[in-house]
């Protein structure tokens, strides 16, 4: 007796555009990224009264660096598949270039991005750690306020930089229209 699992069909979408279509996901990854990020922010520093760059157990690149590698990844990953679905469906007005190895452009450009963000994130905290006095107490609520925005941030920047990649492989839908003119 053999087993046959059978591939997940993804959910039918409604006909919109594209635009439309990122517009709606990025909704839907910018306010809980914000909510969550600021939540988690504001109760993992212990005492509220200060916080520092990278010194002491409530620092804040323990919260931006995990955060500013692993968003790009998930958020690439997700909307990139999401896209390429609402594609073949003809949900959208685009097609996906048959030829183009969707899993492959996944993977290079999450890594690309990870790296790149996470980079940035880093080199900005070291110019604040150097721009300030290593005896300088940062507001722990304000920190928290800053990691949220920049979540919310990463989120408009990843739901449009991967699409805006994947526009090179993707070509607009054509009706054609058979005219019978023997009648």
């Amino acid at each position: 007796m053999k087993f046959a699992i059978k591939k997940a069909q993804p959910k039918p979408i409604k006909k919109t555009t594209l635009n439309r279509f990122l517009r709606k996901r990025m909704i839907y990854y910018v306010l809980p990224n914000v909510f969550f990020n600021f939540i988690i922010a504001y109760a993992s520093f212990n005492e509220l009264g200060y916080t520092h760059f990278f010194a002491g157990t409530q620092c804040l690149a323990k919260l931006t660096l995990p955060m500013a590698i692993f968003l790009p990844v998930v958020l690439t990953i997700d909307i990139l598949k999401r896209v390429t679905d609402a594609a073949e469906q003809e949900a959208i007005e685009f097609r996906v270039d048959e030829q183009l190895n969707i899993k492959k452009l996944m993977t290079k450009l999450s890594i690309l991005y990870s790296l790149i963000t996470g980079a940035l994130v880093l080199s900005l905290l070291f110019i604040g750690q150097y721009n300030f006095s290593k005896y300088y107490k940062l507001d722990a609520t304000a920190m928290a306020m800053i990691v949220g925005t920049l979540a919310g941030v990463l989120s408009v920047i990843f739901v449009y930089l991967p699409v805006w990649r994947l526009r090179k492989w993707m070509y607009r839908r054509t009706v054609t229209t058979v005219l019978n003119i023997n009648q």
